[in-house]
């Protein structure tokens, strides 16, 4: 056992910002695939990825053999799930940048490496749920690999029913300065059909490797809700009923050139399709609101990656997509058509990049990794509202990584960040179970452009703990939060630009290996963040939150494995989360309680594993209050007002998954 821990140790000892963690590293844990295996990584937690149109700014921070997945419709947490951990030669986390490493703009990376495919494999999965109000739901999940050194293989998919898992059985409050209290009961529903199926298929073609994926979902999902009148035992009604769909197919062509460099291509087209009837009905009155969406992607990419010498590294790339998306969308009250604005639009955008990167080991203990991305987007919008604009932005990086000893690393970034203009902000939404009714829409946004400073420290210890605190400051210009609009007579809240302002955060990460202190193969591992922002609300002129920041969050993970019962069990304990939304005759404020879980994996046989999982062990609550004015804030802040309070509480859930796996 000795020499086994010291092994470990001298196999995962830091070169430079890259430690490599070999399968001996998880041994004790047994774990399944490279998803499990990155979970017990000291100081890294999984990025999936932003949900941005185009490719270069969407990437997560996991590279699998130096590649990003040519895939954005399939999670990242999804696809190394489906790679098995007999397949993985070892898993490098490169901290701060190294030559030849494409970092995605992340401070930490991981690289999963893996072995050739050379034998059939695959896993199935059966998951059962029991749910507080007795209702049952379940997934049959399936995967399967296999091939040669020339060409290779996977498929998967699921099918089965889930839940939202945010709502339950509640009360509700609704009260104003000019009438009656009222107080009801509320009884939520909501759950549908889940389906998918995933391919990819890969081989040797022309020099190099070309790999295409595909993918294809659907779900059907209904929400109902009755809120029962105490008094009265009047009855308000929501109905929710969505259909969702996407399509993706991709393809990554690789193959080296002279002098050490490389050549990748990828090509990417999906889609996605929307149809939701929401419809409210409350003695006397009926409102349905109906949206049909349609969105496309289409992205064309090639980078030239090439070592310029032993410690300085460079790429260029180019980047062209095409998006488009037809939204229609119908408000009827009693009968009767209200017209919303940017009600049915249609918007086009041609996007192209540029960028240029370059990792640079000025020294064994200092590493620079910069990059400068050009951009530039025209968008034109056809329907209710007609516009078209050309927008163009510079991007600079620099991150810098100094690591004064094996164990310790300082890093510092300055960058550039625009955001990119939300499709969904163009055109009207609706909430009608909550005071914030139907939202306009405003396709007239521009994108928040901010600079942003990071520093971060990370120490290491016990040889499987690490420490990492990370401060970060932006200065944002053009935010985007929310504002009124006047349309056909009436007044909306819609997005909108609304000035400058700041963000602030400051993050602690702690993995804290548990032998020392009494608990053999135990681990503790999470996060807190505390973040802070002021921006100038638009309508009173007074400092306040930027809209949707969550001040504080936190999670705490413990596990322990025991090997000679050949089973892992642990309890995860997450913060929930409280948030507001400035409109301008309203605040809308949501809360969502700590809740906490625990659970147990068995593995009876290599080929068979059992989790049992006991979620929401305290019930927590979920809280939704809304103040809404009689007119606009600023004058009426003293005036006439509303209050809705709708506070839910869901049960706990029991969830079995019962997986056989065969093959190598």
């Amino acid at each position: 056992m000795i020499a086994l821990i010291l092994a470990q140790a001298a196999a995962v000892a830091p070169t430079g910002g890259l430690i490599s963690y070999p399968p001996a590293f998880f041994a004790a844990q047994r774990p399944a695939n490279a998803a499990e295996m990155l979970q017990r990584i000291p100081g890294f937690i999984l990025d999936d990825g932003a949900s941005v149109r185009g490719f270069e700014g969407a990437g997560g921070n996991v590279l699998i053999d130096g590649e990003r997945p040519a895939s954005k419709s399939d999670n990242l947490n999804a696809i190394l799930s489906r790679i098995p951990a007999a397949r993985v030669v070892r898993i490098d986390v490169i901290r701060g940048g190294a030559p030849g490493i494409d970092m995605q703009g992340k401070p930490v990376v991981a690289n999963v490496v893996l072995k050739p495919e050379r034998t059939l494999r695959g896993q199935i999965e059966a998951q059962g749920i029991a749910l507080p109000d007795g209702r049952a739901e379940g997934f049959l999940e399936w995967q399967a690999s296999g091939g040669d050194q020339r060409q290779s293989w996977e498929t998967s998919g699921f099918y089965g029913r889930g839940y939202s898992g945010l709502l339950g059985q509640g009360v509700g409050l609704s009260a104003s300065t000019s009438g009656p209290t009222t107080h009801t009961t509320i009884d939520t529903e909501d759950d549908g059909r889940l389906e998918q199926i995933t391919g990819a298929y890969e081989r040797s073609v022309a020099g190099g490797r070309l790999r295409i994926n595909g993918l294809a979902y659907h779900d059907g999902l209904k929400f109902e809700e009755d809120d029962a009148d105490v008094a009265s035992s009047d009855v308000e009604s929501t109905d929710q009923l969505t259909r969702d769909g996407s399509r993706e197919l991709g393809a990554n062509f690789t193959r080296p050139l002279l002098g050490d460099g490389k050549l990748e291509l990828v090509g990417l087209r999906r889609s996605s399709d929307l149809d939701q009837t929401s419809s409210f009905a409350a003695p006397g009155t009926r409102q349905v609101f109906t949206i049909d969406r349609h969105t496309q992607e289409s992205i064309a990419r090639g980078v030239v990656k090439r070592p310029l010498t032993a410690s300085l590294s460079a790429e260029v790339g180019v980047e062209a997509a095409r998006n488009s998306l037809r939204s229609r969308t119908r408000f009827e009250v009693d009968g009767g058509d209200v017209p919303v604005p940017a009600a049915n639009v249609q918007v086009r955008e041609r996007r192209a990049e540029a960028f240029a990167k370059a990792s640079w080991r000025l020294a064994p203990k200092l590493t620079l990794d910069g990059q400068i991305r050009y951009e530039r987007s025209t968008i034109g919008a056809d329907g209710d509202v007609v516009i078209g604009k050309t927008l163009a932005f510079v991007k600079p990086r620099l991150l810098v990584t100094w690591s004064p000893d094996a164990d310790t690393q300082v890093r510092l970034r300055v960058e550039r960040e625009v955001g990119q203009l939300d499709f969904d902000a163009f055109v009207a939404q609706s909430s009608l179970n909550t005071a914030t009714g139907v939202t306009a829409g405003n396709p007239d946004l521009e994108p928040e452009r901010a600079w942003v400073g990071e520093a971060a420290f990370e120490r290491r210890f016990w040889d499987r703990g690490a420490v990492v605190i990370t401060a970060n400051h932006t200065e944002a210009s053009g935010v985007v939060d929310r504002g009124p609009v006047f349309g056909n007579g009436a007044l909306f809240d819609r997005p909108a630009n609304i000035g400058d302002g700041t963000r602030d955060s400051l993050k602690l990460e702690l993995t804290l290996p548990l032998d020392r202190l009494g608990v053999p193969a135990g681990q503790l591992k999470g996060y807190a963040t505390r973040r802070w922002s002021r921006v100038d609300d638009p309508t009173t002129g007074v400092a306040r939150r930027i809209s949707g920041e969550k001040p504080i969050t936190w999670e705490a993970k413990f596990s322990q494995d025991i090997p000679r019962w050949n089973l892992t069990w642990g309890a995860e304990l997450y913060s929930g989360f409280q948030q507001a939304y400035y409109r301008f005759n309203a605040v809308d404020a949501y809360k969502l309680d700590p809740f906490l879980m625990t659970y147990a994996e068995w593995r009876p046989r290599r080929d068979v594993n059992v989790r049992i999982v006991l979620e929401n062990l305290t019930k927590r609550g979920y809280r939704r209050t809304t103040v809404t004015y009689d007119g606009v804030r600023d004058a009426a802040r003293d005036g006439a007002a509303s209050l809705s309070d709708r506070n839910f509480h869901f049960g706990r859930v029991l969830y079995v998954r019962l997986r056989k796996t065969f093959g190598g």
